[in-house]
C-alpha cells in the first residue's frame, strides 16, 4: 500500500479565497472531482434560484419584463465567454444534442456528403451525423490516437467533407485539441467547422473568432456550474440560413411579441431556432453561475484548473501505480485526468464511490475532474484512497 507521504509534493497548490470557497459549501464527506460530468453549482445559483421561485409563488409573472431582461444578460454572459461577435449569434436550447440534431437535420446534405469527427466522441457527437446515413450522407470517425491527432482529422478532410465535428477536450482521456489549427484546414478545404465545447467552456478560455467555428455547442451543467436543461448554441451569421428550421412557434419569429399578426418572418438572429418559451429557471442559474466565472475571469480559472489537473497528473504518474491515460504534455490538458488502476476497475470505482470520491468510469479508466475552486486537500484525500 502506497502512503500520500511517500509521493513527491513538487507543488503546494494555491487555496481558493475565502469567498470563492464559500460559494461552493460541499459536504464534507465528499471529494467532489467530477465537473466533467455535472458540476456543483455556486452559493449564488441557489440564491438566484430561491429568489426566482419565491418572485413566483408571490407575484407570479407580474414582473416578466425582468426575466426578459435576465435572458438578455444570459446572451450576453455567453457572447462574452466565447468571444462571438454578437448576442445575435446566440441561441439558448435544451442541451448539447439538441444543438448538434439541429445542424444535422438542418443542413441541405446531399447523396455523398461526408462528416469527419474523431473516434473518441461523446455519442451526442456521432449519433446525429450517423443517423444521416439513410440520405446517403456518410460519417467518418478518425482515429486521433497518434501523436498529431489535428494532423489525422486534416488528412481526412476531402472535397467530399461537408463538415467536420469535433470536441474541444476529449470526454474521456482529456485530450485538448488545436481549435484554430482545424478551422483554418476546414476554411481552407471549404468544409463547416462544429465545435461540441461542452467541457471546455468555464475551464479555459476560448474564442470562436479565433479558431473560425461555424457552429459552437455547450450544455451548461459541466464546467459552467449550471443546472442540465440550457446549452449554449452558436451559430455564424453567415452559415444561419444554411440551416432549414425544423421546429416553429411563437419565440422564433422576428417580431415575436407581437401576437396579432397572421405573418410571421424568421427572428434574423439566433433566436430563430429557439421554437418556444425559455427554460427561464435554467436561465436565472446559468446567469448567476457564469457570473462567478466572469468576475474571476477566465484567464483566471484556467490557470488554477490546469494548476490541479497538473498536480494530479504528476502525483499518479510519480506513484509508479497504474497507467496516466490522459496527455503527458501539459498543453495537451484541460480539466480531466484519467488513470487506469492494477486493480479492476470496477473495484476501484466502486471503492472511491464507497469512501465519498465522486469521479466517472470514462475513457477505460477512473476520470478526476477537479475545477479551480477544488482544495488541495480534496485532491489528496481522493488520490490517497485512488492509490491505496
Amino acid at each position: 500500500m502506497a502512503s500520500r507521504s511517500s509521493l513527491p509534493l513538487s507543488q503546494v497548490l494555491p487555496a481558493p479565497a475565502a469567498e470563492i470557497a464559500a460559494e461552493f459549501p460541499l459536504a464534507a464527506d465528499l471529494c467532489y472531482l467530477n465537473h466533467a460530468a455535472v458540476a456543483p453549482w455556486p452559493g449564488r445559483t441557489l440564491e438566484a434560484i430561491t429568489a426566482f421561485a419565491q418572485e413566483n409563488v408571490t407575484r407570479g409573472a407580474a414582473d416578466y419584463p425582468r426575466w426578459h431582461a435576465m435572458e438578455a444578460r444570459l446572451r450576453a454572459q455567453l457572447c462574452t465567454l466565447i468571444n462571438a461577435p454578437s448576442t445575435d449569434d446566440i441561441a439558448l436550447l435544451k442541451n448539447t444534442s439538441e444543438g448538434l440534431s439541429l445542424i444535422a437535420a438542418g443542413l441541405p446534405w446531399q447523396a455523398g456528403d461526408r462528416i469527419v469527427t474523431s473516434d473518441q466522441e461523446f455519442p451526442s457527437n456521432r449519433i446525429p451525423w450517423q443517423a444521416l446515413r439513410p440520405r446517403g450522407v456518410d460519417t467518418l470517425c478518425v482515429d486521433i490516437s497518434g501523436d498529431d491527432p489535428e494532423g489525422a482529422l486534416i488528412a481526412a478532410l476531402t472535397p467530399r467533407t461537408r463538415l467536420l465535428s469535433i470536441s474541444s477536450v476529449q470526454y474521456g482521456t482529456g485530450l485538448r485539441m488545436d481549435l484554430p489549427r482545424l478551422g483554418d484546414a476546414c476554411r481552407a478545404n471549404g468544409t463547416l467547422f462544429c465545435v461540441d465545447a461542452i467541457q471546455s467552456l468555464g475551464a479555459l478560455p476560448f474564442d470562436v473568432q479565433a479558431c473560425g467555428a461555424d457552429f459552437v455547442v455547450a450544455d451548461g451543467h459541466k464546467w459552467m456550474l449550471g443546472p442540465e436543461g440550457l446549452a449554449l448554441f452558436y451559430c455564424r451569421d453567415s452559415v444561419r440560413e444554411q440551416l432549414a428550421l425544423t421546429q416553429y412557434g411563437w419565440h422564433m419569429i422576428e417580431d415575436a411579441g407581437n401576437y396579432d399578426r397572421d405573418d410571421w418572418t424568421p427572428a434574423q438572429s439566433a433566436r430563430r431556432f429557439e421554437c418556444g418559451s425559455p427554460n427561464m429557471l435554467a436561465t436565472h442559474a446559468l446567469s448567476a453561475s457564469l457570473s462567478l466565472l466572469l468576475e474571476v475571469g477566465m484567464e483566471q480559472v484556467s490557470e488554477a484548473l490546469l494548476a490541479r489537473t497538473d498536480y494530479i497528473d504528476r502525483q499518479l504518474r510519480a506513484s509508479g501505480r497504474g497507467t496516466v491515460l490522459s496527455p503527458a504534455d501539459a498543453g495537451r490538458r484541460a480539466g480531466i485526468v484519467t488513470w487506469r488502476p492494477d486493480e479492476p476497475l470496477e473495484v476501484c470505482f466502486e471503492r472511491l464511490r464507497a469512501a465519498g470520491v465522486v469521479c466517472a468510469k470514462r475513457g477505460g479508466g477512473i476520470r478526476l475532474s477537479p475545477h479551480f475552486y477544488t482544495d488541495q486537500s480534496v485532491i489528496d484525500r481522493a488520490l490517497g484512497l485512488l492509490l491505496a
